[in-house]
């Protein structure tokens, strides 16, 4: 089953892809949610002309992801965490405490957009901040002791 997706869908595609599914995900969630349409002759040529009109704005958009992404390259992020015997952390560090780091930096990124393997240990690290959906930036960050 064809469809064209209406939003980002997580291991999906992202907004306006045409993407083939099974018929049971398509009709029983993807188009009752609002994900999704079914991708009919007529549809696709609407999709193609918003498309068209789009790639002008999007350019824009592009340039200004990559800027951000030059901005996150040159952060130092260092994020102090309780620590208990040896190097092991009292919890773990997520893309939460990522997305908090990057917010006291000034950059405000939503914490969906920033990929990382949960951290329980101190060391140095790396974080995928998806800011477009051809933009994305690896941020390297430290886990530090909290001084007490």
């Amino acid at each position: 089953m064809e469809l064209i997706l209406k939003q980002d869908v997580e291991n999906l595609g992202f907004k306006d892809d045409v993407v083939t599914v099974k018929n049971g995900y398509g009709r029983n969630f993807l188009i009752p949610q609002g994900q999704a349409v079914m991708a009919t002759a007529s549809a696709k040529k609407v999709l193609a002309e918003n498309l068209k009109q789009r790639a002008f704005k999007e350019k824009k958009i592009i340039d200004d992801a990559n800027k951000i992404a030059d901005a996150l390259k040159a952060l130092e992020i260092k994020i102090a965490s309780k620590v208990g015997a040896g190097d092991k952390l009292f919890g773990s560090v997520n893309n939460s405490d990522i997305a908090e780091a990057l917010e006291k930096e000034g950059h405000a990124i939503e914490k969906k957009f920033i990929t990382v393997a949960t951290v329980k240990r101190t060391g140095k690290y790396n974080a995928v901040v998806r800011l477009h959906r051809e933009v994305t930036v690896d941020l390297p960050f430290e886990v530090i002791a909290q001084a007490n």
